[in-house]
């Protein structure tokens, strides 16, 4: 819900500014823009003013971050020369001295930690910027500190440097802005292979730098239990690849507590009851199908091993896992997953057969039976289940009217679980994974391909529908979307390239939806914008991939198709 209530603001005046070829870097752009065509360059003593009464300690280490960035980014213009003709407008622009924060009359003060983990719906991230070309102070209002942060990104965005000047061309600049979604994800397999906590604090920062506000990790899998928990040690003992590749308690509070001060949530995932082999290893009992050969018979990928859902002591094992997990947890969400189980295993497997014809239950009924256990324990802790499709499409469960769905398997599933009544967040494999196209990792397959090839570029990605299929009515189910990254050829080696800039393009779709003045996302207007993100990412080191020969970023559509 949107609270400001500015005058309506004119679209990007771009086009009609003698610096057409400036690039903003704005990303995603914001929802209302206006821009002038007057140089305007920051104090050597510029400062931020903080007009927040009891300010918490996270906005003020948002501010620090804010000047440590606008005095260390030194982007150049991209452009030829990297600003040189920008010199005769430096020398006459006006200096911004300051930049006032404050929340409008009658909101709240409270931390963006906790303003970033509270309901979807119900998160406050708007703000508006006002920046004069006169050198008088510039002015960031909006309802919640995390809106002030939003703006505060946006602020870091709209400077560039040459020899020792940081300056704007496009002042006076005006924005209204917030998101089109309440969910804009990021999600990263940590289980495949191991990432140290830097590469995911290093993540962290690129996604609040294109206003991303939920990591999704998927912390465990048939591969490893890196996850330490106290009520079961051995899980993490003998599940992780080594002591110390384990994430510790304080590893994960960390994480959580350094997301929150970004503006981020983190859906923690524990995927059950399938891809869960590695619980074999410390309670053999408890998995069906264990490391079973041919693993393929039995799994979509080796090894193979799924709980055995329908024994009661597993299900009271999982509900306490679950539960112990995130009651550590402040996030109101927290994933179970259910994808890919196998049937093929439970038919072959003696105990579990011998359980349902004891009880004289379906498989089916098993499964409804352990997901309401599990699922009643998360939400006795207050915390809403989200699972992959199939828990709706593929099995007739019983699932709260508050779970959330999310899409994986292709964008025309959305459509099957919304008309469910669903919440869905997109992460439709044929647009959003990013680990496809990298050919196959199985071994002995020398000719095959990875299996969602082919590789999904940032435009392809772009060009992505959220709202395609559904109607109307159905829109509000629609609480954004998320890129995803399973790692099985992916570590901190490459992360960054592999992520980096193509997850921002979702961030922009489901933050913006469509350019300031109504018309739909464009894939050439973008790509400008696109590469200064980049680049500035570069300049605060994360390893972003290129995304043209530098010759096409400094001359802005030169490259396209048809130019």
């Amino acid at each position: 819900m949107v609270l400001l209530s500015p005058s309506k603001l004119l679209a990007s005046a771009t086009l009609l500014s003698p610096f057409a070829q400036t690039v903003w870097a704005l990303w995603p752009i914001p929802s209302s823009l206006e821009t002038g065509t007057t140089a305007l360059m920051l104090s050597s003593s510029f400062s931020i003013d903080v007009a927040v009464p009891n300010v918490p300690s996270d906005l003020l280490q948002a501010v620090a971050q804010t000047q440590s960035y606008l005095r260390n980014d030194e982007l150049g213009r991209l452009v030829v020369g990297r600003g040189a003709d920008d010199s005769y407008a430096i020398q006459n622009a006006n200096p911004l001295s300051s930049l006032k924060l404050t929340l409008t009359e009658g909101s709240q003060v409270g931390s963006i930690s906790s303003e970033a983990v509270k309901p979807l719906g119900t998160r406050s991230e708007e703000y508006n910027l006002v920046i004069p070309q006169d050198g008088s102070q510039a002015t960031l209002t909006a309802n919640s500190t995390l809106g002030l942060y939003r703006g505060l990104t946006t602020f870091t965005q709209l400077w560039y440097y040459y020899e020792g000047v940081i300056y704007t061309l496009l002042s006076p600049i005006k924005i209204v802005d917030e998101p089109a979604y309440p969910y804009r994800g990021f999600a990263l397999d940590t289980a495949r292979n191991y990432f140290p906590v830097t590469d995911l604090t290093r993540t962290l920062d690129a996604m609040s730098w294109v206003k991303l506000n939920m990591f999704h990790w998927h912390i465990t899998d048939s591969q490893s239990f890196p996850l330490q928990v106290s009520l079961y040690p051995e899980l993490a003992n003998n599940g992780a690849y080594s002591p110390q590749e384990v994430y510790t308690e304080s590893d994960v509070q960390y994480i959580v507590s350094y997301a929150a001060a970004r503006g981020i949530d983190v859906l923690l995932e524990i995927d059950t009851p399938g891809h869960t082999a590695i619980i074999g290893t410390s309670y053999p009992d408890y998995v069906a199908c264990f490391d079973a050969s041919p693993w393929a018979t039995y799994a979509n990928e080796p090894p193979a091993g799924q709980l055995r859902f329908a024994v009661p002591e597993v299900v009271n094992f999982t509900a306490s896992l679950l539960s112990s997990v995130a009651q550590t947890l402040e996030s109101k969400y927290f994933s179970t997953g259910g994808d890919e189980l196998n049937t093929n295993c439970y038919v072959n497997d003696s105990v579990t057969q011998q359980q349902l014809n004891q009880t004289g239950m379906t498989l089916n009924a098993a499964l409804d039976t352990f997901t309401q256990a599990t699922h009643g324990a998360l939400i006795a802790q207050g915390k809403t289940p989200v699972v992959w499709e199939e828990m709706v499409l593929n099995w007739n469960l019983t699932l709260s009217n508050e779970t959330i769905v999310m899409v994986w398997i292709s964008s025309a599933d959305a459509a099957a679980v919304v008309e469910k009544g669903f919440r869905i967040v997109q992460a439709p494999s044929n647009y959003f994974y990013l680990d496809c196209g990298a050919g196959e990792w199985i071994g002995d397959d020398p000719t095959g391909n990875s299996w969602c090839d082919p590789f999904k570029t940032w435009s392809e990605s772009y060009t992505f529908d959220p709202l395609a299929n559904l109607t109307e009515t159905q829109y509000p189910l629609v609480l954004g979307g998320e890129q995803l990254l399973w790692t099985e050829q992916s570590g901190p080696q490459n992360l960054d390239s592999i992520v980096w800039p193509r997850a921002a393009s979702s961030a922009e779709i489901f933050w913006s939806a469509k350019q300031p003045g109504g018309a739909p996302l464009n894939v050439s207007e973008a790509l400008p914008r696109l590469q200064d993100i980049r680049y500035r990412m570069v300049q605060r080191g994360v390893n972003a991939i290129q995304l043209q020969p530098q010759w096409c970023a400094l001359r802005p559509h030169a490259c396209d198709l048809n130019a």
